[in-house]
């Protein structure tokens, strides 16, 4: 377009004609309505959602002039569902970065070549509406937009996550009437947009039209100011106008009483004060709301009041005077279809599936979210740190041609407007919501005046909230730069480094983890330990896991299989590959095992034991404000894994933050085996987010070893005498071994048993081997290059010396001398392994190992089998029923677990280590008939079964690219790593890590058919 004035390079024309911001509202005509929040039953509301004529072009220069005009035909244009993203439609590219801009870092200019996309749609405005003034509102245009009406100019705004307003009374007419809009894919406030995400055009939020009386009411701010001990509120209800006007302001109670009124005649700006007796306050757990009615003219507005205090004491984040921690995720708009257009409902599943896993609070990262979502915050109960739309992460990547720095437009006085635009319709947007306790400057955008002016103007704005911002230096070292900062806020702070902060009495604020445990791939594994800290130290007030939903979009290959696409799928340069996926959830919201074990650190339940043998354990309320007494608490007693007792308890009173003690009536046999209780903390009543019978939690406690009676050890062993002698041949270098019913045979010079008979079917598919290696994960991206420049990846075993001998019970001892290395290295380890094989068909293997000294730790140490096909029924005692690691474990429980090797495999989007199960008893694996193996060990061992090698998903990039194999591979670890968060978290945890430099393993292996045993 040739005329087309060029705002979008010029950061200080943010708009032209825009409405100043106001609070989320949509105005009704009966209260009723007003409650309901149904839009559609607003005689003044009017959706232009649906479909609209649209032209895609590569470039903004090469679109026609005048396609906005009411004589343009725009038949033959594509058709386009409003609201939706482009890149998901087919137009443009589809392009997912992290930190990097990508366009030439060259603020305020983007490239010449800007993709730009035509709206046209035609609509009527109703009759009744001649006498009132008409306003039309985006929710959200990324990245900017000029707006025409009837071929007349109306104005421009960016930011894309902000709401736009604008007049169109001088622009209408009677009847049919042609609304068209230019969106630009980048301009200036693209530089200020460069969040960690799919990057998406178009108008991707809701649009309509208002109908409004020409003098009516055009802001609300619903402020709140509390007596001693809150025993008394006053609502002041600020309202501005366009005009002279009769107000009334009537609060009502969850039961439509009314509590209050005021009422007054208001021109431009006026306060009505409701004052209000032991009001019920507004929390997380309990998210009490009243409803404000303001109403003048033919229009009654309708918010949402929930009176709460926010404030720091003594270093101390508190709401309504309880110290309180944040138990929160973050959260983009994402969905795996729509991209970041989602739907009410999905944003509702979104957080009642947040609600059933124990999280309390949500980070908008990294922009505000449709308004509608607060108002489900607002209703189900979750504490918001509202996040202003702004980052500018990619300025810190420098070239050769430019000392461009993160803090560059932070600091530059000709971006102050810009910057001050973003955090005031952020306020102004969602000032009214009580979910909302902390503003948020924004995110990685370095620290400069620019923030501290954004900080001020909220300050004096909106005093009752905390404003936040992680970039800011520590309240310590800079304290005047951030005296309108509340918070200390940190990234991915090690667990450690928190817990020198809760100690450190200079530190007067409260620490805020913005994002921590970052939950790639299989992950997260230290969130245990930071809660752990958070809970010791009362400055910590928590934080919100990285993150909520793994960005993945839903493709297809050419062949129609479906799979999740992530950075690079599509060509897109630069990218950041799988970074954007990296959530607690997969893009179709099934939860990851990560938000398993998050719903169990956060549990509100926590159990303690103080005499098992007389039932009585202690029971602690981890609520802030809520007692216990809608929680049921189931139990079932356990000995040797088969249920002895169990029972149900009513009626737990413990108040927030205390502990009860109860008894449970179970009764203990006689000479007990293992013993333990297991309590399941559940529902008793219908919540708004789930129904009875819903687990919150669980727990279990082993008894004493003088209570349970029996040793381990006396239950490993389950050999049956022998029904006849074992002979021993060595041929070629092979050692064949022939018992009763079962042919074994070793391959003396790879130190390996290959053959495994028993009835006739044989039970391996490859020789037995050692393994070191597994398939990375996500979360160990950073150590994963020292492991591959070792060869950890391609370790091997080179044969010293091995002999055999018969024993004097008639069995054959083997022993095998050993080291594990790759080229160019020297060995990883050496070490021995003696391979006894008895008379009745039972192995048993002992190895030890000297691990080299310098090196990485190693990601496991154990045995691998590989199963001939058919063998695909797995039982197990153990952790279960779903995956588990040494520090990823809270969510599993012990027990007798049946299953197959496909039910163990989890799909994440792009293949690693997977399904291992930690602390394991026994297993058996075998076809469906029961034949097959078991495995036992004097102490709890790894397990793992899958139809994959570990080179096979080291290898893939995809799901589909995964090829299953008719064999079923067995690791039996001596150990297996933990999974820690280190893809941007801190590095696994020392305890996490097999670093032992001398390891002993023990292993039983026995060919059996589990249905005679």
């Amino acid at each position: 377009m040739k005329n087309l004035p060029k705002l979008w390079e010029d950061p200080g024309e943010i708009h032209e004609n825009r409405e100043p911001a106001r609070a989320h509202y949509i105005p009704y005509a009966a209260v009723e309505h007003a409650k309901s929040r149904k839009r559609g039953r607003s005689p003044f509301y009017q959706t232009l959602n649906g479909n609209w004529k649209f032209q895609y072009f590569s470039s903004v220069v090469n679109a026609p002039d005048g396609f906005y005009t009411e004589e343009n035909d725009v038949s033959d244009w594509d058709d386009l569902i409003v609201p939706s993203c482009w890149q998901v439609n087919g137009y443009d590219q589809l392009h997912y970065t992290n930190v990097r801009y990508p366009f030439p870092v060259d603020p305020p200019y983007v490239p010449d070549d800007n993709p730009v996309g035509l709206y046209v749609r035609d609509f009527q405005i109703p009759v009744d509406w001649a006498a009132k003034e008409q306003y039309v509102v985006f929710e959200g245009v990324n990245s900017c937009f000029y707006l025409w009406v009837n071929g007349q100019y109306v104005g421009y705004s960016q930011g894309s996550r902000n709401p736009a307003e604008f007049m169109l009374t001088p622009y209408l007419k009677a009847g049919v009437n042609r609304i068209a809009v230019l969106v630009l894919k980048w301009c200036d406030g693209t530089y200020l947009e460069d969040q960690d995400c799919w990057r998406y055009s178009g108008i991707f939020r809701d649009v309509y039209l208002l109908a409004r009386d020409k003098v009516h009411i055009r802001d609300v701010f619903n402020r709140q100011e509390f007596g001693a001990d809150y025993e008394k509120a006053t609502l002041h209800v600020e309202v501005d106008t366009t005009g002279p006007l009769q107000v009334q302001a009537e609060l009502r109670d969850a039961e439509a009483q009314l509590i209050g009124s005021a009422e007054g005649f208001v021109d431009d700006s006026s306060t009505l004060v409701i004052k209000v007796e032991r009001p019920v306050l507004w929390n997380a757990e309990q998210p009490y709301l009243y409803d404000l009615y303001v109403r003048a003219g033919e229009e009654s507005l309708a918010f949402q009041v929930g009176f709460r205090h926010v404030e720091v004491a003594d270093g101390v984040f508190k709401l309504n005077g309880q110290a309180l921690k944040l138990k929160g995720v973050n959260r983009h708009d994402s969905h795996p279809l729509l991209g970041q257009t989602v739907p009410l409902n999905h944003m509702k599943h979104d957080l009642l599936l947040m609600k059933q896993h124990n999280i309390n609070t949500v980070r908008t990262s990294h922009y505000p979210n449709d308004p509608r979502f607060l108002e489900l915050c607002n209703e189900l109960g979750f504490y918001l740190v509202d996040e202003a739309d702004l980052e500018c992460h990619g300025m810190s990547v420098g070239t050769p041609w430019t000392s461009a720095q993160t803090d560059a437009l932070s600091e530059d006085p000709d971006w102050r407007d810009a910057y001050l635009d973003r955090a005031e319709r952020l306020v102004e947007r969602d000032k009214n919501h009580p979910s909302v306790l902390i503003w948020s400057l924004g995110n990685e955008s370095g620290f400069g005046v620019n923030h501290i002016a954004m900080a001020e103007w909220i300050k004096l704005r909106d005093p009752s909230r905390l404003v936040h911002y992680e970039g800011a230096p520590s309240s310590q070292s800079e304290p005047e730069s951030t005296r309108s900062l509340d918070l200390d806020s940190w990234m991915y702070g090690s667990v450690e480094s928190c817990a020198e902060y809760g100690r450190d009495e200079h530190n007067r604020k409260p620490l805020f983890l913005c994002e921590y445990s970052h939950a790639m791939g299989n992950g997260p594994g230290d969130l245990r330990d930071y809660w752990e800290v958070f809970e010791t130290y009362p400055k910590l007030m928590g934080g919100c896991v990285w993150e909520w939903v793994d960005h993945g979009i839903l493709t297809h290959t050419e062949d129609g299989t479906p799979y999740y696409a992530y950075g690079g799928d599509f060509g897109d340069q630069p990218n950041d590959g799988n970074f954007c996926i990296d959530g607690l959830v997969s893009p179709d919201r099934v939860p990851h095992a990560g938000l398993l074990e998050l719903k169990q650190v956060l549990a509100p339940v926590r159990v303690e034991a103080v005499d098992l043998a007389a039932g009585r354990v202690r029971i602690g309320n981890r609520y802030d404000f809520m007692d216990l007494s809608h929680i049921a608490t189931y139990w079932r007693l356990l000995e040797d894994d088969v249920l002895i007792d169990q029972g149900k308890l009513h009626g737990l009173n413990a108040a927030p933050h205390e502990w009860e003690t109860v008894i449970l009536p179970y009764t203990l046999p006689s000479n007990p085996g293992r013993l333990v209780l297991q309590l399941s903390f559940r529902l008793d009543r219908e919540m708004e987010w789930e129904g009875p019978g819903y687990e919150l939690t669980f727990a279990e406690l082993e008894f004493p070893g003088e209570q349970s009676g029996v040793a381990r050890e006396a239950t490993i062993s389950r050999t049956l005498p022998a029904k006849g002698r074992l002979s021993a041949q060595e041929a070629d270098g092979k050692l064949l071994l022939n018992g009763f019913d079962f042919r074994y045979e070793f391959d003396l010079n790879r130190g390996a048993l290959i053959k495994l008979e028993r009835d006739g079917l044989e039970r391996l598919a490859a020789p037995a081997v050692l393994s070191i290696w597994r398939a990375p994960t996500d979360n160990d991206r950073n150590i994963r290059q020292a492991w591959e420049q070792l060869g950890y990846d391609k370790a091997a075993m080179k044969v010293y010396r091995s002999e055999w001998e018969v024993d004097s019970n008639g069995g054959i001892c083997i022993g095998i001398e050993y080291s594990l290395g790759a080229y160019i290295h020297a060995p990883f380890l050496r070490g021995r392994m003696e391979w006894k094989v008895a008379s009745s068909g039972e192995l048993t293997l002992k190895t030890t190992a000297e691990v080299g000294e310098k090196l990485p730790w190693l990601p496991r140490f154990g045995l691998e089998l590989v199963l001939a096909p058919g063998n695909e029924e797995v039982e197990y005692s153990g952790f279960g029923p779903h995956e588990s690691y040494i520090d990823k474990r809270l969510s599993v429980r012990r027990g007798v677990y049946l299953t197959n090797v496909d039910h163990m495999f989890v799909p994440y989007i792009v293949p690693q280590e997977f399904g291992s199960r930690y602390d394991t008893n026994w297993a058996i694996v075998s076809n469906e008939q029961g034949m097959g193996l078991r495995i036992d060990a004097p102490q709890p061992f790894s397990f793992q079964a899958t139809h994959y090698k570990a080179q096979d998903l080291t290898a893939a990039t995809h799901l589909h690219k995964l090829k299953r194999r008719p064999e079923t591979y067995v690791h039996l670890d001596y150990r297996m790593s933990g999974v820690g968060s280190n893809s941007c978290g801190p590095e696994l945890a020392e305890r996490y890590r097999i670093e032992e430099k001398q390891i002993t393993f023990e292993l039983i292996l026995k060919p059996i058919n589990k249905e005679d045993e």
